[in-house]
């Protein structure tokens, strides 16, 4: 018995249930000393092992906790703007997106609290709608992500917008999702730059689409990177707008809209220059020509004072 009890207040203790020892006790008919050694016998095992968690007494409401660094619950709060999130994104299949979320729900929430933040997204999950790729490149994901993590060129066969497929090998650099899309970056092997890219001094990665890849293959053959030169994902992303390929460029330019904010949101290196009551000036570094699409659509609202290549 003594030992289904400590396992009981284990478990609790893991779900982020109450563990009150005066409670325990009458629900086990055993005394608080009782309860009081389960939970020393629990301590001085989570020490003899690699598990850095910790149980502590709370005194606020009066019942025991862990505390795992490494290995935290999320709350109810947390995991419904996950959720939510992902829903958005319509980044997978409809089976793989629910899957995805049920078990994000029963790994990081308290089991008790399950129903109530399943009942908010149920509705969206229902009515989820795929992308009209219809492709499922979620196991192609890792495999990828280790052949950029270990520097392992992949060849690939690609399906272009005019619906050629194009044989490539490419050195893999970076792997991003981007408005509904994941895309693999990577530089072209022995490709003439002179008669198939817009600028033969093209420096930066080449942007495919994961799921216009038709197939796949990871070779046995590495490639290096010069540490100062390596690709760094976060700094592109600030860069880049709807994944198009290009050069870098600095924009300065004058918005004369409502909202400078959702400007400043959308273009996350875009610097204020000058404010005025009613224009602000601002300077920002960009990658490619997707961006120009963004700035077609606020209409009257932007205007391009400068534009370097």
């Amino acid at each position: 018995m003594k030992n289904q009890r400590i396992l009981d207040i284990y478990l609790r203790l893991l779900n982020n249930r109450e563990v009150n020892r005066k409670k325990l006790a009458q629900e086990y008919e055993v005394s608080e000393r009782s309860i009081h050694r389960d939970i020393s016998d629990l301590r001085s095992f989570l020490v003899s092992t690699t598990n850095p968690a910790e149980i502590i007494y709370d005194d606020k409401s009066n019942s025991y906790k862990i505390i795992n660094e490494d290995n935290q619950k999320l709350n109810n709060s947390e995991i419904l703007a996950v959720c939510k999130i992902l829903l958005d994104s319509r980044a997978f299949l409809k089976e793989e997106m629910v899957t995805i979320i049920d078990k994000l729900m029963k790994q990081c929430i308290p089991i008790e609290n399950y129903s109530k933040v399943s009942k908010l997204v149920e509705n969206e999950k229902f009515h989820y709608i795929e992308l009209q790729h219809k492709k499922s490149f979620i196991n192609d994901i890792w495999e990828i992500g280790e052949a950029i993590q270990n520097h392992y060129k992949i060849e690939v066969d690609y399906v272009r917008m005019d619906k050629k497929i194009v044989k490539r090998i490419i050195e893999p650099v970076g792997l991003m999702f981007s408005e509904y899309y994941f895309y693999l970056l990577g530089h072209i092997e022995n490709i003439d730059k002179e008669k198939y890219f817009q600028y033969k001094d093209d420096i930066y990665p080449t942007i495919y689409r994961l799921d216009r890849i038709e197939s796949f293959k990871v070779l046995d053959e590495h490639f290096m990177i010069v540490y100062k030169n390596r690709f760094e994902e976060g700094e592109f992303r600030k860069r880049v707008q709807f994944m198009t390929g290009g050069r870098l460029r600095r924009l300065t330019f004058k918005y004369t809209g409502g909202s400078l904010e959702a400007v400043l949101d959308k273009v996350p290196t875009a610097e204020i220059l000058e404010q005025k009551e009613d224009y602000t000036i601002l300077s920002a570094e960009v990658f490619g020509n997707g961006i120009d699409r963004w700035i077609l659509s606020q209409g009257n609202c932007i205007e391009i004072l400068e534009d370097k290549r």
